[in-house]
């Protein structure tokens, strides 16, 4: 079976590879493409996949935004972090999705599923059209910037830059990868809820980390995890013992 990834996560489309593998030795990757221009270029000019694999969120933009300028007749499977109703959307319009952290069981499921199917009895384009009705209200989107006070200058930051947040004497801060320090006067859980889950992860009461700041995750005591920065935070970031699979499995995603 000859299959393409659409990713933009390294990690995640070895894993899914790896996996793929692991449940049918005939699977044959390929390509692994980590764009929306890159995958409209890829399905113009050829597409002799049987199966695609496709995370929503790619580096340059929405998935969905393929379907809009190339014919795709090949079925999809859709890797994905939307909420239980936007999966009702993919329900309705008969298109498969896995949830991210991708689970090798629900995936082998998946596969058989596929090849049970004997004809796609329309182009992926047509379902994708009643799954954007559905969604379009219910994409969330997340803060890009926040302003700052420095000195007697407001300054924009963007999201994207910040390492990670964490709370001093009752204050917010945000510290940059170029471990510049700033005031966010915002509570840490509104912050929590403004940021890119799947970027951004609430570590503990004082802390959110960027997964792009992550440089190691160490075993700690009773079950717990010590997670370092760059740059590096003064202080020890712990992960409880209860968090710590999903936190795995976040990293992991």
């Amino acid at each position: 079976m000859k299959v393409v990834i659409v990713e933009d996560e390294i990690a995640a489309s070895e894993n899914l590879t790896f996996q793929l593998n692991g449940i049918d030795s005939t699977i044959e990757i390929l390509s692994v493409i980590d764009s929306v221009d890159t995958a409209v270029e890829y399905f113009s000019i050829k597409n002799e996949a049987e199966l695609i694999f496709m995370d929503i969120h790619l580096a340059d933009g929405v998935s969905f935004e393929i379907f809009e300028k190339v014919t795709i007749n090949t079925p999809v499977i859709f890797t994905t972090a939307y909420d239980q109703y936007a999966m009702q959307a993919f329900k309705v319009n008969s298109i498969d999705y896995l949830l991210k952290p991708i689970n090798e069981e629900e995936l082998s499921e998946a596969i058989a599923k596929f090849k049970r199917r004997v004809r796609v009895e329309k182009p992926i384009n047509d379902q994708i059209e009643g799954v954007l009705q559905l969604l379009q209200t219910n994409i969330k989107t997340y803060k890009k910037t926040y302003l700052v006070q420095k000195r007697d200058e407001l300054i924009p930051v963007k999201i994207e830059d910040l390492a990670y947040f964490y709370i001093e004497t009752g204050i917010v801060k945000g510290v940059t990868f170029e471990n510049q320090t700033f005031i966010i006067d915002k509570k840490l859980e509104d912050i929590e809820s403004e940021i890119d889950p799947s970027i951004f992860y609430r570590a503990n009461r004082q802390f959110v980390v960027n997964r792009n700041a992550i440089s190691n995750i160490k075993h700690y005591f009773n079950g717990k995890l010590v997670v370092n920065t760059n740059p590096r935070f003064e202080e020890r970031i712990l992960i409880s013992k209860a968090k710590a699979t999903e936190f795995k499995n976040w990293v992991n995603a």
